[in-house]
């Protein structure tokens, strides 16, 4: 990772209002940066509550037209269109959250708060991603994919780097030969999340906001590097988190936070294995 300027959340964490946020996580030059850009790509960490306040007073600072959500379906946020939710377990419900497999929706409610916009769905359907798995990424995309790159393999020394990546955050526990197929479907993602964020673009004008992990986030290979290719006018920042100052990949500016309290997840393949 290039240096860059980590800024400590947990510093900011003083004294917490009633409602849980934290005041002035974000500093004022970074505000200004964000309120520049026409993109906002706000990285995480899925399970850090505190990752999620930074996110939540981003979107205030930024007053996005849209929002992208790694984390929605594109059929759950035309629910929502269709049917406002006033709370929590409301939303729960609308955006069927529970059967995606995300950390629980209360942890991602200060951000839906921060932002009375459209949210657009750029979650990989589970069908879409065992075709990417089976047939490659260009196949599940459909028609755009040439256009978003995904008929162009990865050079030799990106592609490793990034089965590296994969078979390291699986706990070094997948088979090899199912590497290429986990970097396929990343790929997919990253494909599927730039296509909301133009559609956003499109329809509202922007500023739009994306909320998706910090590998979709990076700039040397995820969301932003599409966006070049296929809207290279635009103004895109991007805000990655780390844990303990830890974190892989570039990104405009960095937020660290302590790290999440959370069982090993190793432990999950100790038991397949």
């Amino acid at each position: 990772m290039k240096p860059i300027a980590i800024l400590a959340a947990f510093l900011l964490l003083g004294a917490l209002p009633l409602t849980g946020r934290a005041a002035e996580m974000i500093a004022q030059d970074i505000r200004a940066d964000m309120r520049a850009a026409d993109v906002v790509i706000l990285g995480e960490i899925h399970d850090n509550p505190t990752h999620h306040l930074v996110q939540a007073e981003a979107v205030e600072v930024i007053a996005p037209s849209a929002v992208v959500w790694e984390m929605v379906t594109e059929e759950g946020a035309q629910r929502l269109l269709q049917k406002a939710a006033s709370d929590p377990e409301e939303l729960s419900e609308v955006l069927r959250w529970a059967e995606t497999g995300w950390p629980h929706l209360s942890m991602y409610y200060p951000v839906f708060e921060a932002a009375n916009v459209p949210v657009y769905g750029a979650m990989v359907p589970r069908a879409a991603a065992r075709e990417a798995m089976e047939r490659g990424a260009a196949t599940a995309l459909g028609a755009d994919a040439a256009r978003y790159g995904l008929t162009v393999p990865l050079s030799a020394e990106d592609q490793a780097a990034r089965e590296a990546d994969q078979l390291a955050a699986h706990c070094d526990a997948l088979p090899i030969e199912a590497l290429p197929q986990m970097v396929a479907i990343q790929r997919l993602r990253d494909a599927v999340l730039t296509r909301a964020v133009l559609s956003a673009i499109d329809e509202t004008g922007g500023p739009v906001a994306v909320i998706t992990g910090n590998g979709h986030a990076r700039k040397d290979r995820g969301i932003p590097t599409f966006l070049s290719r296929l809207r290279p006018g635009l103004k895109v920042f991007v805000l990655g988190q780390s844990e303990e100052g830890i974190v892989s990949g570039e990104f405009d500016i960095v937020i660290d936070s302590p790290a999440a309290e959370r069982e090993d997840p190793c432990k999950a393949f100790e038991v397949q294995n």
